[in-house]
């Protein structure tokens, strides 16, 4: 591990003269790479740093061990230092892991009211206010892109995209089946009813993920309205486009531009052709379970809420809280914090696997 870590240093040397270096300067885009390269490095860097500090410290504590004057203080340093630089060792491991690339990208969410009827919508719209809340406490920026209203305020689908570095990695738990238990406001008995939402959570995909035809789409466009038929506007900004060979269908109208409707439906299209392309991707490697709390399945039922019990669980790792208006408040913190401390063990364990294996045949 420690020709890994030489190696890493020596690149952030490498990326510091860079932007030191007049050329790069000069050369917006290369030296914003190089900045965020720069940037993402530093914590690990200093990590190492204080690793291979602590790696000499420990040899200058164990060569004093012995000696008559020192050795009570050696010893005390030695009990010290051994504990430390294990956890150190922790640490690296989870810094070392491999990062998805996708992770760093804008994110679009798509949600959709299940079973449930208008109370499905209803909480549609709750998780919809939750994570734009989630994102934007976090300093992320969120755009409604397209939103189909019911009577009754909730919503059969809504989509919108969150912008900023990382975006696709800070949501991408959040993908899945949501279900939902409480008495709904409609019900007149008081009895408990049990709904559902699906999360999609999409990298946004550039021209260069996914290429368009221009000759598989056919874009229309329309007047927008809102809710029970409102005009938003009086001029055809909305914009639906046909995917020919799939069949599938994009609309966006929260723009009064057309133009800028016509990139965001593109936008979500592309989205949607890259997931299924990852989609066919993880089931050729169904049985490598490397980081599936991440793999958000749209049928996989990921997370309850039980007003009764005020309770949120987390089928994936069995987490709880009974947070319940914290966590559709938008403070999703620590049940994150939690899916990613679980996702980093099992894809450890999973890097550890071969090498078990291996051991025991040998």
């Amino acid at each position: 591990m420690l020709e890994k870590l030489e190696s890493l240093e020596a690149e952030y040397q490498t990326l510091e003269r860079q932007l030191a270096d007049p050329l790069v300067l000069t050369n917006q885009s290369e030296y914003q790479r190089i900045s965020k390269r720069y940037a993402d490095m530093g914590y690990l860097v200093r990590t190492i740093r204080q690793y291979r500090e602590a790696l000499i410290n420990l040899e200058g504590a164990r060569e004093l061990q012995f000696d008559p004057e020192l050795g009570e203080m050696a010893q005390a340093d030695i009990e010290a230092l051994e504990p430390r630089i294990r956890e150190i060792e922790a640490e690296l491991e989870v810094l070392l892991l491999p990062r998805d690339p996708l992770d760093e990208k804008d994110v679009i969410v798509e949600i959709r009211a299940g079973t449930g009827g208008e109370e499905a919508a209803l909480f549609a719209a709750e998780l919809r206010d939750m994570l734009i809340k989630y994102a934007q406490m976090n300093g992320y920026k969120p755009e409604i892109l397209d939103t189909s209203h019911t009577d009754l305020g909730g919503v059969s689908k809504v989509s919108f995209e969150v912008t900023g570095a990382g975006a696709y990695g800070f949501l991408k738990y959040e993908a899945g089946v949501h279900r939902v238990q409480r008495v709904p406001a409609t019900e007149t008995q008081g009895r408990i009813h049990t709904s559902t939402a699906t999360v999609a959570v999409m990298p946004e995909a550039e021209e260069v993920d996914v290429q368009l035809d221009p000759a598989d789409l056919e874009i229309t466009v329309s007047r927008a309205s809102g809710p029970g038929g409102q005009g938003v506007n009086t001029t055809d900004s909305a914009v639906q486009v046909l995917h020919k060979p799939t069949g599938m269908i994009v609309s966006c109208m929260e723009s009064r531009s057309q133009i800028k409707n016509k990139e965001k439906a593109l936008s979500i299209l592309r989205s949607r052709l890259l997931e299924i392309k990852r989609a066919e991707e993880a089931a050729r490697r169904r049985e490598d379970r490397l980081a599936q709390i991440g793999a958000g399945e749209r049928s996989e039922k990921i997370r309850t809420y039980n007003f009764p019990q005020s309770r949120v669980t987390d089928h994936r790792i069995g987490f709880t809280t009974h947070d319940l208006e914290g966590v559709l408040g938008g403070d999703l913190s620590k049940l994150h914090e939690a899916l990613r401390k679980a996702d980093q063990e099992r894809q450890l364990e999973a890097l550890s696997a071969p090498q078990t294996a291996s051991s025991k045949s040998a």
